[in-house]
């Protein structure tokens, strides 16, 4: 090889060695510069404005445990009139929403068979009441024959069986007139129970079935609300218990207690019927669902409102000031509770008093400045 071929070489190969160095020192200086900026951001960082109602306290306090519940207003004593007897429906007046009386006349059956037949049954009644009158007179002459001897007891035996078989023909055209009788009455259809009518299934001039429905009739005055409870939550239950609930789309509260329990599962779900009773001065309808709390104890622990503790990380937290930065606490949640709509949360791993931010703040960086302001 040429010398001026080597010298050539060595200095392509000096070049790109002294490139490759200069390039290692600006990659490293630039993310010198990087880290330094970033430092000096973290020392600049500008202090968060909190107002006092942005803060509250974790505090110790005596808190009811509960239950959630929900379920639809059923009214204590409901009916539904049904025909009795088959045939043209007559004079139903009443519609949904109308006040009756039990005892009350709400309609008829078409009559006029019912009345022919009873008619019918009461004169064959007649009719076997005669020959029992026959029977009794033939069977008192056997008997004085029969003492004077001119008859055997042969015949005294048969007037005897004629006077009995007379009888029976007797009592059961009587159970049959019966039957007719009862019949024309079930043609007339009345309340059983004093209430409001909820719906009106047939019209007038409609021809029905026996057991056909025609109006069902509810009691307002007595409501309460069917609660189907886990079998966990449920052994806690006991009747008398208090409980608050509320109307979808209200928050006005309502007062109810638990009035009975059921003695039984309900199949698949294993579910516990639970029904609370109403107060009664409440005006309420039948179908409007409820939901609510059930009180089954007291609990007394550290507690916060439910909507400071964070879900965000795989365990929960709060979000503390101390010395005048936000800190990150994990918690451990407990028993929940409703107090004047506002649902609390027991937590384990702060001590009383320490000061949380709310959930309506959002989510802040552990170490950011906060500054407290008054509000205008």
């Amino acid at each position: 090889m040429k010398p001026w071929m080597k010298w050539t070489l060595a200095a392509v190969v000096v070049a790109l060695l002294t490139a490759g160095a200069l390039r290692t020192l600006a990659a490293r200086k630039v993310k010198q510069q990087a880290l330094e900026a970033q430092q000096t951001a973290q020392k600049t960082q500008v202090a968060i404005d909190l107002q006092a109602s942005d803060l509250l306290k974790v505090r110790t306090q005596q808190v009811p445990l509960t239950v959630p519940v929900s379920g639809p207003i059923q009214a204590v004593n409901t009916s539904m009139v049904k025909a009795r007897v088959g045939g043209e429906l007559q004079g139903l007046s009443v519609r949904e929403g109308d006040p009756v009386r039990a005892g009350q006349v709400l309609g008829r059956i078409e009559p006029t068979e019912f009345d022919a037949r009873l008619r019918q049954a009461r004169q064959q009644a007649q009719a076997a009441k005669a020959q029992v009158d026959i029977a009794q007179r033939t069977h008192a002459n056997n008997q004085a024959l029969v003492a004077q001897g001119f008859i055997s007891g042969t015949a005294l035996a048969a007037s005897q069986a004629n006077l009995a078989a007379a009888q029976a023909t007797y009592d059961a055209a009587k159970a049959a007139s019966e039957v007719a009788a009862k019949s024309l009455a079930d043609t007339v259809l009345r309340a059983p129970i004093s209430g409001q009518i909820a719906q009106r299934l047939a019209q007038p001039g409609e021809r029905v079935g026996v057991d056909a429905r025609i109006v069902e009739i509810v009691d307002l005055r007595q409501l309460e609300v069917e609660v189907a409870l886990p079998a966990a939550d449920a052994l806690q239950v006991k009747p008398g218990q208090p409980a608050s609930l509320h109307v979808d789309g209200s928050n006005t509260p309502i007062a109810a207690r638990v009035a009975r329990i059921s003695p039984s599962a309900t199949a698949g779900s294993r579910a516990v019927l639970v029904y609370l009773a109403i107060d009664s001065g409440v005006v309420l309808r039948q179908g409007l669902y409820m939901q609510g709390s059930l009180v089954v104890g007291q609990l007394n622990a550290n507690v916060v409102p439910l909507s400071a503790v964070r879900t965000d990380q795989p365990q929960p937290y709060l979000q503390l000031v101390q010395d005048g930065q936000v800190r990150h606490a994990k918690v451990t949640t407990g028993a929940r509770s409703e107090v004047n709509v506002q649902t609390l949360v027991a937590v384990s791993g702060v001590p009383a008093g320490a000061v949380v931010i709310a959930g309506s703040v959002g989510v802040l960086r552990p170490g950011t400045p906060v500054r407290l302001v008054k509000q205008p």
